[in-house]
């Protein structure tokens, strides 16, 4: 059955699309995903896509993560909602620019490494941007382990630390070691291929991303996240080649 979500004093709106509402559940530490019924739809479709996309998302989200930093959902109980930890972070897209240009560099060698084992996997993100993308940091590397659903309400939040140019240096004068964590969300759009085109659409995506919100470094951010890629994925080399394809094609459109 479909579930009508009811507001409670423990759930907050946090996002609303075309496609889901993403409520908070401040008690319980957990994000819950409502996928939409659309009334154009009729009543028996509308309820099969739902549950088929949910699904999928599900399986998905619980693959991933196996293998990367992802919420691990807990099991269906409804055909329209998710239930996932809550990861205390910040999306990247609204953080990335304050950081300073090596730790910027940090933080896509990092993305670069967990696009890689994905798609070999062959799990294609399908809106692969910053904005699906949770950074978590502590200067004292206090990283939570978010998978792990049974201790998450005995664990501390993390506090909205940001790294300034200041303390970005240790005492020694080195940079600061691996003291943040990526994790990847909104796997709604996503999907399972071997094909070579959608993983270069996937990555052609992010660079848009890039581009249009972190501009001022964005070919040295794409240039750092290609080499991750390229070392953990064999075969990165031919979808690289695909992506300038891709490229072609989208300025032949405009």
């Amino acid at each position: 059955m479909i579930k009508v979500f009811k507001m409670t004093s423990n759930l907050k709106l946090i996002q609303q699309g075309a496609e889901a509402k993403i409520f908070l559940d401040e008690k319980n530490n957990l994000i819950i995903k409502d996928r939409i019924s659309k009334s154009y739809r009729l009543p028996e479709l509308d309820k099969k896509i739902i549950k088929q996309r949910t699904k999928a998302e599900k399986k998905l989200l619980e693959k991933a993560s196996k293998i990367i930093n992802a919420p691990d959902p807990q099991p269906l109980k409804e055909i329209n909602i998710i239930k996932m930890p809550f990861i205390d972070g910040e999306k990247l897209s609204n953080s990335l620019n304050d950081f300073p240009l090596e730790k910027q560099k940090e933080i896509m060698e990092k993305i670069g490494e967990s696009v890689a084992i994905i798609h070999k996997e062959d799990m294609i993100h399908g809106d692969l941007t910053t904005s699906n993308m949770i950074l978590v940091y502590d200067k004292e590397k206090d990283i939570i382990n978010y998978n792990s659903n049974a201790n998450l309400n005995n664990k501390h939040k993390l506090t909205d630390k940001k790294l300034s140019q200041d303390n970005y240096n240790d005492s020694e004068g080195q940079a600061g070691g691996n003291d943040f964590q990526i994790f990847f969300i909104d796997f709604g759009l996503g999907y399972i291929s071997k094909k070579v085109e959608d993983k270069a659409v996937d990555i052609h995506l992010l660079r848009q991303a890039l581009e249009a919100k972190h501009f001022m470094h964005w070919k040295v951010l794409f240039e750092e996240f290609k080499k991750a890629y390229s070392k953990n994925y064999p075969e990165s080399k031919q979808i690289f080649e695909r992506i300038t394809a891709v490229e072609r094609r989208g300025r032949y459109r405009h």
